[in-house]
């Protein structure tokens, strides 16, 4: 049931409104994530989140004009969280398996991801488009400052390109959450991501640790 008083929300702000607005956004983006974590990016119209905050759609539009305005926040909310998140390895290979075995408990994060993918290729999503862009510049080159840094301590072959490992890397990740969104039972990215960790390795050890070791 939705509350009228909440169409305040889409009114312009008066005072201390601004910190109103900030906790409404807040409690939208808490909502849309829980939303899509429990059902998936299906779940994830306007209106359906309005229905559940209870407030109209027009007073969610003020915060999110659109669905691409309202998934790119959810998504870069969600990436903010999952800096947080414990015991990250600060490895190339070894981040991406940590968080694959993370993401098996929100399958419908991981569907929104795939989502905002696809959605970036097509013509009429230009801010996700500018977002994918910057997202897959920004993680290559962060891998690539990994790698490079496991390349010195002789723990990566180092005749291996940086950017081109960090590419291949993204690439293997983003396909084995597809794989494994359309098969869970047969695809395990965790495990396939573990085995790229023993190919490269200076030497060619077989080691199964991770690469931050």
């Amino acid at each position: 049931m939705t509350d009228p008083a909440s169409d305040d929300d889409a009114a312009p702000p008066r005072r201390g409104g601004y910190r109103k607005g900030t906790e409404r956004r807040a409690q939208i983006l808490d909502e849309m994530i829980r939303m899509v974590a429990e059902q998936g990016v299906d779940a994830s119209s306007l209106r359906s989140v309005a229905d559940a905050l209870g407030i109209t759609h027009a007073a969610l539009r003020h915060y999110f004009p659109s669905r691409d305005d309202l998934l790119l926040a959810v998504y870069r909310e969600h990436e903010v969280r999952e800096q947080d998140a414990p015991n990250r390895m600060r490895s190339a290979i070894g981040d991406m398996r940590e968080s694959a075995s993370r993401n098996r408990a929100v399958p419908g994060l991981v569907q929104l991801y795939t989502t905002l993918a696809a959605d970036a290729v097509q013509e009429g999503h230009p801010a996700t488009r500018d977002f994918m862009r910057e997202r897959f510049a920004r993680l290559r080159a962060d891998l690539a400052e990994l790698i490079a840094a496991d390349q010195a301590a002789g723990r990566i072959r180092a005749d291996l390109d940086p950017v081109d490992l960090a590419s291949l890397s993204i690439a293997a990740s983003d396909g084995l959450q597809v794989q494994w969104l359309l098969d869970p039972e047969a695809v395990d990215g965790e495990r396939v991501l573990r085995l790229l960790e023993r190919i490269v390795p200076a030497g060619g050890a077989d080691r199964t640790d991770g690469a931050s070791a």
